[in-house]
């Protein structure tokens, strides 16, 4: 596992070099207003990468456990951001509470303990069954489905569903576990640069303006399918064929899309652009993990089934 980590991890440091450089000479040639917003703001993306990159090469490298604890503290920042951005009661207190102190670290324990029964039905059956109980303790009624929908939507999303990346360690495909870690987040995250840059260099229509005023036809065409390229080029990280890694890859990039869209469509909603302002160029944990909410629980799965032994 270390010596093809180590192969990808300089590649990505590479890319994020030349990057860099890019960014660099961008920023002396840009004169005009909109083009030295533009060139910020993509410097500013870059150094986020930098930073993330080696946050999560770091974990990946330190263990299992440092895995585990990092999307445990993810899954804190998200929930969080959800509920800075949602409107909650007096009566909800109760419930939040539990969501992050008890149901959170529980759900993680479970994770680090392999205990995959119990994990797989925690939040969607216990917790979903037991905060809505804890809640009408308060005796507020008001908007009481709303409000319990939107505690256990808070739980699905930025918990449960983004724990089925770190769930990935438990898997025996007789490849390394944290290579389809590694292999997942690489293309979800891929896929979303991809789609921001084919959008800027050649977006012309939008896709939906009401949900994600930014994503154009081009960018997502484009960004999907070099990201597809990408996962079927990195096949050797999985238990796939290259002909596999491409299914699974496009499984990957579709479910990553829409997970970022449902969150957008939420945002909206909420009349906000970004989650948070945590990472620079990005917003919050929670805009940079939502490809992540919906992709991370199909690639598990996919994997569980067809390829453990």
């Amino acid at each position: 596992m270390t010596s093809l980590f180590s192969i990808v991890l300089a590649a990505i440091l590479g890319l994020l070099a030349v990057a860099s450089a890019i960014g660099f000479i961008l920023q002396r040639r840009a004169t005009e207003p909109g083009s030295v917003a533009t060139v910020q703001n993509l410097n500013a993306r870059i150094r986020s990468w930098w930073v993330m990159v080696a946050v999560f090469g770091g974990a990946i490298l330190l263990g299992d456990t440092a895995v585990v604890i990092l999307f445990a503290f993810l899954s804190f920042m998200a929930l969080r951001e959800f509920w800075t951005l949602t409107p909650s009661r007096r009566g909800d207190h109760l419930a939040l509470f539990l969501s992050f102190f008890v149901v959170l670290p529980l759900h993680y324990v479970l994770l680090g303990t392999l205990w995959y029964g119990l994990f797989a039905i925690f939040i969607p059956v216990y917790a979903f069954l037991i905060l809505p109980a804890v809640a009408t303790l308060t005796g507020d009624v008001k908007e009481f489905l709303a409000r319990t929908a939107r505690v256990q939507w808070g739980l699905m999303l930025t918990v449960y569903s983004i724990s089925h990346a770190p769930a990935l360690l438990m898997l025996e495909t007789g490849t390394p576990p944290a290579l389809l870690l590694v292999y997942l987040v690489i293309v979800v995250q891929l896929s979303d640069v991809f789609q921001y840059v084919w959008g800027k260099l050649l977006g012309k229509h939008r896709f939906s303006p009401n949900i994600s005023p930014s994503k154009t036809l081009e960018g997502l065409i484009g960004g999907g399918a070099s990201a597809i390229l990408v996962g079927t080029m990195l096949y050797r990280l999985t238990p796939f064929s290259p002909l596999q890694a491409a299914a699974v890859s496009t499984v990957i990039v579709v479910a990553g899309f829409f997970g970022g869209f449902v969150l957008s469509a939420i945002k909206r909603d909420l009349n906000a652009k970004d989650w948070g302002y945590v990472i620079e160029g990005h917003g919050g944990v929670l805009d940079r993990l939502d490809s992540i909410t919906f992709a991370a629980p199909l690639f598990f799965h996919i994997i569980r089934y067809w390829f453990t032994m």
